[in-house]
């Protein structure tokens, strides 16, 4: 009885020992992985600045209780070279949020046209019920604008304008407003092509 009970007792210790060592095996297959993501964190180091502009709280109610996410506006910009973008993103924490509305926003870039780090002219942009009014300002006025505009004139290069909201002040709706007008906007190039005349003669 002795010897059999010794039997068992290996058999038992034999069969824990392969299964705390399966788990170890399966750890190590996914080590590589995990190398991986970290590899795609390394190389998430992105030349644009980020602007939070805002961040809202999401609350469903389900039978369980309440689910609470979180949506965030972010807009970037190289500052130099008239690149900007917005995107927005939701995730159950903040910064998951933060990082997916910034991925969003350098997919969408826009190119701003600049003249002597002011507006080429004038522009009217519209959203919804939103409206933003930009316009050249001389040097030495900076930036004449209040919240998610000033954001994305400082981020744009814009160093001197003034600006008006109407209508609408729910951010998402004044960032789509403002971008909407940068895309109005024309270089002296393109208003002389358009035009078939020089470029010297627009500017007189």
């Amino acid at each position: 009885m002795a010897e059999e009970l010794e039997v068992k007792v290996e058999e038992t210790l034999e069969k824990e020992t392969e299964a705390t060592e399966a788990p170890k095996e399966e750890k190590g297959e996914r080590r590589p992985r995990r190398e991986k993501a970290e590899r795609k964190e390394e190389r998430e180091d992105s030349p644009f600045e980020s602007r939070l502009v805002s961040i809202g709280r999401i609350t469903k109610v389900v039978k369980g209780g309440r689910r609470m996410r979180f949506n965030a506006l972010v807009v970037v910009g190289d500052k130099e070279k008239g690149l900007v973008g917005f995107g927005t993103g939701k995730a159950h924490e903040v910064p998951d949020a933060i990082k997916k509305a910034t991925a969003d926003a350098e997919k969408n870039l826009v190119k701003v046209h600049l003249y002597k780090a002011t507006l080429p002219h004038e522009v009217t942009g519209h959203y919804g019920s939103g409206y933003v009014l930009l316009k050249p300002a001389v040097p030495g006025t900076g930036i004449s604008a209040g919240g998610p505009v000033r954001a994305i004139m400082e981020l744009a290069g814009v160093e001197d304008v003034l600006s008006k909201c109407l209508g609408s002040n729910t951010p998402i709706n004044v960032v789509r407003a403002t971008f909407d007008a940068l895309k109005q906007l024309r270089d002296v190039d393109q208003v002389a092509e358009m035009r078939g005349i020089e470029a010297r003669k627009v500017l007189r």
